[in-house]
């Protein structure tokens, strides 16, 4: 009960943090961005995982939704739940505005880097692809946890889509997609 108490106050807090933020560069997003307006509405410390984990290490980006981890020195493609960016490697398909804009944005965030990635219900989806919430941990003290999916949506890159029954922060990426259609960033730039 406690869990959910404080969840519903974070959810609550990241609707009016992502309200508020100011806009970012339409197809860019830095290692910089991230969801410390939400933590800091809601008086926390940090935003952090709070469904089951695992390490992992970034080996490569297939495209703004899709990337390959190593896990336990086993190497999986992985797709983030709640979000869709535009395609860029769909076979037979034109690349399609933004989605090589989303592609780098989230190159920049998880090159190289270790990550944890947090299960919501489903473990893979229909193309056997693990679907996780991919988190940086922070650098140091002075940093905060890092939830990609959602920097993806804030920057205008990624929209937020609901795929049942992975909707665990379904209400604050469609308020970060809210906000990124509202201020015009990334994809939403012409409204």
């Amino acid at each position: 009960m406690q869990k959910a108490s404080v969840f519903l106050v974070l959810l609550a807090a990241a609707v009016i943090g992502c309200a508020s933020m100011a806009p970012t560069p339409a197809a860019s997003v830095s290692p910089s961005v991230g969801v410390a307006g939400p933590a800091a509405a809601a008086g926390l410390e940090t935003f952090t995982p709070t469904g089951p984990t695992q390490d992992g290490l970034i080996v490569d980006v297939t495209d703004g939704d899709t990337i390959r981890v190593m896990i336990d020195g086993v190497e999986h493609r992985l797709r983030y739940i709640g979000i869709d960016t535009p395609e860029s490697v769909k076979p037979g398909s034109p690349v399609e505005p933004y989605a090589l804009a989303a592609s780098g944005a989230n190159a920049r965030l998880v090159e190289d880097a270790r990550v944890v990635l947090e299960k919501d219900v489903s473990e893979t989806d229909h193309f056997d692809r693990l679907l996780r919430y991919v988190w940086l941990p922070p650098a140091d003290e002075s940093d905060d946890w890092r939830l990609v999916n959602l920097a993806l949506v804030e920057a205008g890159l990624a929209e937020a889509i609901d795929y049942p029954p992975d909707t665990k922060y379904s209400a604050l990426l469609r308020a970060a997609e809210d906000a990124a259609r509202a201020a015009g960033r990334g994809m939403w730039i012409d409204g």
